[in-house]
This record gives structure tokens, sequence and C-alpha cells, in this order.
């Protein structure tokens, strides 16, 4: 993908959280600007990173590590980087994940259904297990730590 593409997308993907921090969370979108900037101030250096460093990491494990470093206690832009993009719901992101997750699959929904209904049993399955554990762990955690 060429890297006009990426900040086009990089655009698109940061109105999409500023609106989804807004609508969904009340946050006015000046407010959470330089939050939605310093993410994808730190997606687009992961993408760089990812380019020129040679090892064959994932985006997302470059985007981890950038994120770890500018807010650990020892960086000096830490404060800056927490209080900024704190007032970004963490929510708000995984909105535009989904419907870019969403729309990724889209072009493999003749594919997946030719595995038969076998398939959607499983990922049915899939699916539940994944959110009753889910709902367990919380569930134990939370009673442990007295939260609920």
């Amino acid at each position: 993908m060429r890297y006009i593409e990426w900040i086009v997308m990089f655009v698109v993907a940061g109105l999409g959280i500023g609106l989804a921090n807004f609508v969904g969370f009340d946050v006015n979108f000046m407010d959470s600007l330089p939050g939605i900037l310093i993410l994808l101030g730190i997606s687009l250096v992961a993408v760089l990173v990812s380019k020129i460093v040679p090892l064959k990491l994932p985006i997302i494990a470059y985007c981890s590590i950038i994120g770890l470093l500018v807010a650990c206690p020892i960086c000096p832009v830490r404060e800056g980087v927490i209080e900024a993009v704190n007032k970004i719901n963490f929510t708000a992101p995984l909105t535009m994940v989904g419907a870019f997750a969403g729309i990724s699959i889209s072009d493999q929904i003749k594919s997946f259904l030719k595995q038969g209904w076998k398939m959607i049993i499983v990922g049915i399955l899939v699916m539940t297990g994944t959110f009753f554990g889910s709902s367990l762990i919380a569930q134990v955690v939370l009673s442990l730590t007295n939260a609920i």
C-alpha cells in the first residue's frame, strides 16, 4: 500500500474516532483532536518503521512498542501523551477497527460460504464460547478484587 493511501486511511480513521468519541461519549472533537493526532502519529511511525526495520513483525507490534515507549516513565513527553490520549474513550477506536475488519473480509464471504454449514456452526460456537469465557474471567477477577 502506498503511503498516500495510508495517510488517507489515517485521516478517515481519525475522523471516525473523533465522531465516535463525540456521539458515543459526548467529548468535543477539538478536545479529542490532540489524542487522535498522537494515536495516528504513532500508527504512521509504526508503518514507516515496519518498512525500514528488517524484522518481519506486524505493524500492530510496532504500534504497541512505540506506544509503550512514548508513555513510559522515562519519556519526556509522557505526561502530555497520556493526558491527550485519556480524552479518547477506548471503545471509540474499536468502532473504526470493527468497520475496517468488516470491509476487509466482505470480499471473502463467498469462499466462507463454500466451506459449508458446518463452518457457520463452528463460528457461532467459537464466538459464543469466547463471550462466555470472557464473561467468566471478568466475573472471577471482579469478584476477587471486590469491584462487584
